[in-house]
């Protein structure tokens, strides 16, 4: 039973994950489809070089709320439903890699999206916010110093890994779902990181 119901909450946020906040947004700014432009990805990072600040300003919301939404839901729905209080965690872990997965492979967009990132994040703030928070200010400032948005992805994501490894080895559902979500990402990112060996990889001061 308690299976039935975490595969409904990860299948329902599966379907607004599905839901691409960069798409949308380019065809009501622009008419076409994001994924046309810079990288072909369907996120925030590529919605600032196509579109500008404000586009990106509306992706990242989109894409936080959505994951938030997931997981406030998941959260209700053990509440109120026979799944039970005591798994609400299971609950929010099934809802971010549901929500993941619809970020990046959105069933109403051809099963082409984003690298999951901030409703990765988002959902990793629900489940654990203090090693979330860590892991965020590490990946920002990795960012900020180097102006590559992937670099400070991947190495966050890894250090997600690492870090529920270190501090919540103890809780098997929970490291299995971080280290899930970080090698998803790091999947998503795989032609970032070749770039990133060959020295090729654009920066956030880099023209459209």
């Amino acid at each position: 039973m308690v299976i039935l119901f975490l595969l409904t909450i990860a299948a329902a946020s599966y379907l607004i994950g599905s839901i691409s906040s960069a798409i949308l947004v380019g065809r009501i700014i622009s008419g076409d489809d994001i994924r046309s432009h810079g990288s072909g990805n369907a996120g925030a990072t590529n919605a600032l070089r196509t579109y500008g600040k404000m586009a990106a300003l509306y992706v990242t919301l989109g894409d936080c709320l959505k994951a938030a939404v997931c997981c406030v839901g998941a959260i209700l729905f053990a509440k109120f439903t026979p799944l039970g209080v005591e798994n609400t965690k299971l609950a929010i872990y099934a809802a971010g890699i549901g929500v993941a997965l619809g970020h990046n492979f959105p069933i109403y967009f051809n099963f082409k999206g984003g690298k999951g990132i901030l409703v990765s994040i988002t959902a990793l703030f629900f489940a654990d916010w203090r090693i979330a928070l860590a892991v965020t200010i590490i990946s920002i400032a990795i960012m900020a110093i180097w102006k590559i948005v992937s670099l400070g992805s991947v190495l966050g994501a890894a250090l997600f890994i690492v870090f529920a490894f270190i501090f919540k080895l103890d809780d098997t559902a929970y490291v299995v779902f971080t280290t899930l979500l970080a090698l998803l990402a790091i999947y998503r990112h795989r032609a970032n990181i070749v770039r990133l060996v060959k020295g090729t990889e654009s920066k956030l001061t880099d023209k459209k």
